[in-house]
């Protein structure tokens, strides 16, 4: 098959970052890309609340850092900073802080309510601008993403959920994708041990009918051992960086599915600080990495152009 293929945008690895989803939706037109791949993670961490001090004047932590809010103007703009920031912002009494300190299952509840909500208006905003546009956008969650998501994203009119799925990219390449990941000493929704996580990824790469010259794998877990995968050292125990140490934390599964099979296009995330592109064999193995809390939003193009081996591709960062 000699036709020209796809340009494609990856990016993964948002955590709730609202100017970054918006970033991810509106690369298609930025960058010319005929593709659009979210590989992970695309839910934030925990809620913020905006405590009311009365007479419009409004109390916050953020990153340990204490603000404080007056007007309504202001409020809203300081709901918006912390959306960007990759947290859900919600107003309540010092009555419901302490009920809601109290309560970790009430807390626990109205965070998955504050995470649905958000990934709904996700999904609207993103049909709305992408609809019509021929641009192909495909999401798959991450580890720390909830089960519940997936079902949001299906009811999108343009956006296809990518979770051990194999979904048909133009020029007869195809994309199968898992956001699973090897165990992480945070104990997220989808992580398994690496017998289990190459078991599930051989089922989903077994989906696949495209030849390997025109197969994208889109696994959340680098390839352990690589400069992909290359993380802070944490006591699992204390769940504290251990000083100035790395290590490797990527996934052997990974690293043996790529080996074997030998795609043409392999694209992680999951490690933010490993940004990068090597080459495993034939295969083009990408981690564009995250730096969404600066509200920056890492990525990588990659032009699929009908060879066998991917050569036109380039980091970006906007």
């Amino acid at each position: 098959m000699s036709k020209k293929g796809p340009r494609v945008f990856f990016a993964t690895d948002v955590h709730g970052s609202e100017v970054c989803w918006r970033k991810f939706v509106n690369a298609g037109k930025h960058y010319e890309a005929d593709v659009l791949i979210l590989g992970g993670d695309m839910t934030g961490k925990a809620i913020v609340p905006f405590a009311e001090e009365g007479s419009g004047h409004w109390i916050f932590h953020l990153q340990d850092v204490r603000h404080e809010v007056e007007g309504e103007d202001e409020l809203a703009k300081a709901k918006r900073s912390v959306r960007d920031h990759g947290y859900y912002p919600v107003v309540m009494s010092h009555e419901e802080m302490q009920r809601y300190s109290a309560d970790t299952g009430a807390l626990d509840a109205l965070f998955k309510e504050e995470m649905r909500k958000t990934v709904e208006e996700w999904v609207a905003f993103a049909d709305e601008r992408l609809e019509g546009s021929g641009i192909q956008c495909i999401v798959c969650p991450g580890n720390d993403d909830a089960y519940d998501i997936d079902e949001i994203l299906a009811t999108s009119h343009t956006i296809q959920v990518g979770e051990a799925n194999a979904i048909d990219l133009p020029a007869g390449y195809q994309l199968v994708s898992s956001g699973w990941t090897n165990p992480t000493p945070w104990d997220t929704p989808r992580e398994e041990e690496e017998d289990k996580l190459k078991e599930r990824l051989a089922r989903v790469i077994e989906m696949a009918t495209a030849p390997p010259d025109r197969l994208v794998l889109g696994l959340h877990a680098p390839p352990y051992d690589t400069q992909l995968d290359v993380a802070p050292k944490i006591d699992w125990e204390r769940l504290e960086v251990q000083g100035q140490d790395t290590a490797h934390v990527g996934s052997t599964a990974v690293r043996e599915v790529i080996t074997e099979v030998q795609p043409l296009l392999s694209l992680h995330g999951h490690i933010h600080e490993s940004r990068g592109a090597i080459r495993m064999g034939r295969t083009l193995v990408v981690n564009p990495g995250s730096s969404y809390v600066e509200g920056t939003l890492d990525g990588c193009v990659i032009e699929l152009d009908g060879k066998d081996k991917v050569k036109k591709y380039r980091l970006t960062s906007g």
